[in-house]
């Protein structure tokens, strides 16, 4: 079964602050003296994040980049905004960076929106009905026809979940060919109050959008002739950034996907819905559990596919975070420079959770990084998931 990858594409938002700016705005709705927000600077420094993106982020003629959505706390009971209003903005902008990803993934895998037969749409930090899926039928002009599949609430490692979903739809008719496309608006969920744990989560994320063209052995590749139709899109020109591969020929074949849970850690990574926003939770035995359980778990399914972690030539590990980098460098015993390409999308654009492996695809394909490939990612579980690209 041959699943291709025929186009990708990214999108991050039109604003970006750098971490010391993220820092201010983050203590004015989590710090109560001085004390709190030089700790919370400190996080921020430490979190390997340098610069990153949201869709609250605008541009002031005065003041420069402002964002007005999440306002200085007014007192310890104070939470922010409301879930229902947090979701409200999903809904919104959501579809301004799935738009943008997806334009350019079918652009680059030359096929025009009549010929997509299946989308998969991945998100875990917003939902609505009708939502993102007919948001891209719309405006990308996709077959009314169009059967769908919602990856939702799978966390950082969703992405891997879609590839698996669109490989099994083009297993089941080779004709078919897919566009997944994952979007994820994580400032939408920002928590108020002095926690460490949460400062932590609030350093890291940051908003993206990814998207792949997948097809069977029935649809052959053919590079460079799409053309994407306007539909109800054109609302959202010029409203995100980002970029196309420029090797599609490299992206190669989705060759295996695998799952391991890791015993005794239902705990240690959560996410949940509450009455303001989403709450992460990220226990500090996260790298430990990583550590001790990752090597065996991958040794044994990569040689199950004929492979073995010094044939990997890609390693796009998610950068949950740089201790997260740090669990998997020391557990299979990867020089630092290994997972080089996972540490640079974490500093200049932050952890946009299922998005952010694509980015590092995009940044494999543009450096022509040697194949196979394998991407690795972290969830609530806690789950490890991979796929093989070869």
């Amino acid at each position: 079964m041959t699943a291709s990858i025929l186009g990708l594409g990214i999108a991050t938002p039109r604003h970006s602050i750098d971490i010391r700016t993220a820092a201010r705005y983050a203590s004015l709705v989590s710090c109560e003296d001085e004390s709190q927000s030089r700790k919370l600077e400190a996080l921020f420094r430490r979190s390997g994040v340098q610069t990153r993106g949201s869709v609250l982020f605008e541009e002031d003629a005065e003041f420069g980049i402002v964002q007005s959505f999440y306002t200085s706390s007014v007192g310890l009971e104070d939470r922010g905004p409301s879930t229902s209003e947090r979701g409200d903005r999903f809904a919104a902008e959501a579809p301004i960076l799935g738009l943008a990803s997806a334009r350019r993934a079918l652009e680059q895998s030359g096929l025009s929106p009549q010929e997509i037969t299946h989308l998969v749409t991945v998100s875990c930090t917003g939902f609505s009905a009708p939502g993102i899926d007919i948001e891209l039928i719309d405006g990308l002009g996709l077959p009314a026809t169009t059967e769908r599949v919602q990856v939702g609430f799978m966390g950082c490692h969703g992405s891997i979940n879609g590839m698996r979903a669109a490989r099994g739809l083009v297993a089941a008719d080779p004709h078919a060919k897919v566009l997944m496309t994952s979007v994820e608006l994580c400032s939408l969920h920002y928590q108020y109050g002095f926690d460490a744990d949460r400062i932590v989560s609030g350093a890291l994320f940051a908003d993206g959008s990814g998207s792949l063209v997948i097809a069977g052995a029935g649809a052959p590749p053919h590079f460079g002739n799409g053309s994407v139709g306007n539909g109800s899109a054109a609302k959202h020109n010029g409203s995100a950034s980002g970029a196309v591969a420029p090797h599609a020929a490299s992206l190669g074949t989705i060759a295996a996907t695998g799952s391991c849970l890791i015993p005794d850690s239902r705990d240690a990574m959560t996410w949940r819905i509450g009455d303001n926003g989403y709450e992460m939770t990220l226990a500090a035995t996260v790298p430990g559990l990583i550590e001790g359980g990752l090597r065996e778990f991958l040794t044994d399914w990569l040689a199950k596919h004929g492979e073995s972690i010094d044939t990997i030539g890609g390693w796009a590990v998610h950068p949950g975070g740089a201790r997260i980098l740090t669990a998997v460098e020391a557990s299979l015993e990867f020089d630092r420079s290994v997972l080089s390409v996972s540490r640079e999308v974490l500093a200049e654009h932050g952890n946009m959770s299922s998005a952010t492996m694509l980015f590092i695809l995009n940044k494999f394909a543009a450096i022509g990084r040697p194949k196979p490939w394998l991407m690795l990612g972290f969830g609530p579980g806690l789950e490890i998931e991979v796929a093989l690209i070869r």
